[in-house]
């Protein structure tokens, strides 16, 4: 049997809480986690200490060396876990204990019917038997005598177990407390955290944003600036593409001006040198011959019949070969040329009680000045807009004047009111688009547009170059689609 020393309760609290280490600090204001303050500049400032600025980089590189220093005390959860593993050994010890006490009492027993045994048998023997006995009864003694002292030993030890336990008992719930206040602690202590670093993230979010507004601000005013500077040196010194364009725009001038003077040089030449039909004299095309103007048949004799009991019908004349091709639907007095027109010459019949008058142009149709660069420019956008106003709908009048929108685009035309979709179709070979023909001086500001079998529309622009524009916008982009975008009985002539 193991004898338990006095000194068992001091060794089990050594072994059940060992030392703890110098550095390791309780809930205390010392441990706390740092507050800061956000002070000028968006600066980080240490609320305890000195109001001394310091960068990202050393508060985050501060922190990190605190967490790990943390990280290598001894947690209070682990001494809570030594105290549970010596109450544990207690209460084993506790257990022995009974153990042995139920071991002594039968050992008693034992002794005591041993002793009677003996003095039973001490009556019945004599001689060297006797003292055998007697002998016998006195061990038995003194083994009685040993266990008693051996008792009280085990009910001390028993004492110092039980007070032992006790302790270590008050001590795991004292570590359990304390876990629990630590552990609240911690958590407040990490709230504080969060909320500090929400603070520092807002003051940074806010700093980026007042960086971002502020160099924004600075680019627009420096951008008026530039622009005002430009229009300050436009002003006082203009630049060689300005004169330039003043330049060609009175080249063009004065070129409209002498082609208008050769044109009636042309009329009056052909005049002096007499005709071989007198008829031809009773008749003359006036108007500029260019993309953007009209030509008028105007009477230049008093006995020239007037027009309205007339047949008119307007043909166009390749330079090479001299082919003519009638113009369909060409048959009043005044005619707009479009720009399938342009390189070629035009005719107009006029037929009065069977007689035959013919009118030709000086030469081929010429183009309009700046017409084919607009629409290169045009050409770069997906969609482009035009203003129009529907002057017919299906051979119908309109009186409204509201102003439409027509979508030119490369796969599609579209016609709309506000949001409202008129019309709108792909590019296909039963569509037809051109200049009206006919219609006075309007003519040129207007086209025809059949978008499918049973819908057609009469659109007038706002400016001749807009017509134009339009018309040979859509034909570009019909003709990428392979569709050849012409008027009534033009795409014959166009595939010959």
């Amino acid at each position: 049997m193991t004898r338990i020393s006095r000194t068992f309760g001091d060794t089990v609290q050594k072994e059940a809480v060992p030392a703890v280490s110098a550095d390791v600090i309780f809930a205390s204001t010392s441990s706390r986690f740092p507050s800061y303050r956000i002070g000028s500049n968006n600066q980080i400032i240490d609320a305890k200490e000195n109001p001394k600025v310091l960068s990202m980089k050393e508060v985050v590189a501060r922190e990190t060396a605190l967490l790990l220093e943390q990280q290598q005390r001894l947690s209070v959860r682990d001494l809570a876990s030594k105290f549970e593993k010596g109450l544990a050994a207690a209460a084993k010890l506790s257990e022995e204990a009974k153990l042995r006490e139920a071991a002594s009492l039968e050992k008693h027993v034992l002794l005591k019917k041993l002793r009677d045994a003996l003095e039973s048998l001490k009556g019945r023997v004599a001689g060297r038997n006797k003292d055998d006995v007697v002998e016998a009864i006195a061990m038995v003694e003194a083994l009685a005598v040993q266990l008693t002292q051996r008792e009280g030993e085990l009910i001390q030890e028993k004492a110092e177990v039980k007070k032992l336990a006790n302790f270590l008992k008050q001590a795991s719930q004292d570590a359990k407390k304390l876990v629990d206040e630590e552990r609240a602690f911690a958590r407040a202590e990490i709230e504080n955290a969060r909320a500090a670093v929400q603070r520092v993230e807002e003051a940074l979010q806010e700093h980026e944003k007042m960086s971002r507004a502020t160099g924004k601000q600075d680019l627009e005013e420096l951008m008026k600036e530039v622009q005002e500077a430009r229009r300050i040196i436009m002003l006082h010194q203009p630049s060689k593409v300005m004169d330039m364009e003043h330049e060609l725009c009175a080249l063009r001038i004065q070129l409209a001006e002498k082609s208008k003077r050769s044109l009636l040089l042309q009329k009056e030449l052909a005049r002096s040198k007499g005709v071989k039909d007198n008829l031809s004299n009773l008749y003359e095309l006036d108007g500029a011959e260019t993309l953007g103007s009209y030509l008028r048949i105007k009477p230049c004799s008093d006995i020239a019949p007037e027009l309205s009991k007339c047949s008119i019908q307007w043909y166009r004349v390749s330079s090479e070969g001299g082919k003519k091709e009638l113009i369909s639907g060409a048959c009043k007095s005044v005619y707009a040329p479009e720009p399938f027109d342009v390189g070629r010459s035009l005719q107009a019949e006029i037929i009065y009680d069977g007689q035959l008058i013919k009118l030709t142009t000086t030469g081929a149709i010429d183009p309009a000045a700046g017409l084919g660069n607009y629409v290169e420019a045009l050409v770069r956008k997906h969609d482009v807009e035009f203003n129009v106003i529907v002057t017919q709908m299906n051979g119908v009048d309109q009186p409204s004047e509201s102003i439409h929108v027509l979508h030119v685009g490369k796969m599609r035309m579209k016609l709309r009111k506000g949001k409202t979709a008129i019309a709108k179709e792909y590019y296909s070979s039963a569509m037809q688009l051109c200049g009206v023909r006919g219609g006075g001086n309007a003519a040129t500001q207007a086209l025809f547009w059949l978008a499918k079998k049973g819908f057609s529309v009469v659109l007038a622009f706002e400016s001749e170059r807009d017509r134009n524009a339009a018309i040979m916008l859509a034909r570009r982009f019909a003709f990428d689609c392979n569709i050849m975008l012409a008027g009534p009985d033009d795409r014959t002539s166009l595939e010959t």
